[in-house]
C-alpha cells in the first residue's frame, strides 16, 4: 500500500528530529498553545488509515499544533512519551502530556481533541504558522 504523504499545505508539521520535536515543543510552550501529536509508523494501516482524520482534525483547530510522530524514526521520543502501540494520539499542554488515546477510533480523537482543544491566548494570531 502506498504511504500517503503530507500535502504542503498541512497544517499536520511532520517530526523528523529530536532536535525539530524539541523546537516545536518549546515554541508551543512559549506561545501557549496546546499540542496534539499523532504517533505512526508506516506499515501500521489502522495508524495510517488515520492520517487523513488528523490532517482534518488539524484544519478544524487553527489553535492547536499537530505533529506527526514515526516512531520508527524517532524510539527515543516515542519511549519518552510512553507509547506502546500505534496509533497513539498524545494532548500536551505546557510540554506536559495531558491526555492518551491509543487506537484508530475516529469518534473518539475527534471528541478528544475537540474538547481538549481551545484557542489561542487573546494576544496572539488565531492560526499557528511555524517555519
Amino acid at each position: 500500500m502506498e504511504q500517503r504523504k503530507l500535502s504542503p499545505m498541512s497544517r499536520v508539521k511532520k517530526i523528523d528530529s529530536e532536535k525539530s520535536w524539541k523546537f516545536f515543543n518549546i515554541q508551543a510552550r512559549k506561545l501557549g498553545f496546546s499540542v496534539v501529536v499523532h504517533f505512526t509508523t508506516t506499515w501500521c494501516m489502522p495508524s495510517v488509515a488515520m492520517n487523513p482524520v488528523f490532517e482534518e482534525l488539524a484544519s478544524s483547530h487553527p489553535d492547536t499544533l499537530f505533529l506527526l510522530v514515526d516512531v520508527d524514526e524517532l524510539t527515543r521520543v516515542a519511549k519518552e512519551m510512553e507509547v506502546k502501540a500505534m496509533p497513539t494520539f498524545v494532548m500536551m499542554k505546557d510540554g506536559s502530556p495531558l491526555d492518551m488515546l491509543v487506537g484508530a477510533n475516529t469518534y473518539q480523537i475527534t471528541k478528544r481533541i475537540s474538547s481538549f482543544a481551545q484557542p489561542a491566548p487573546a494576544h496572539l494570531s488565531t492560526s499557528i504558522e511555524f517555519v
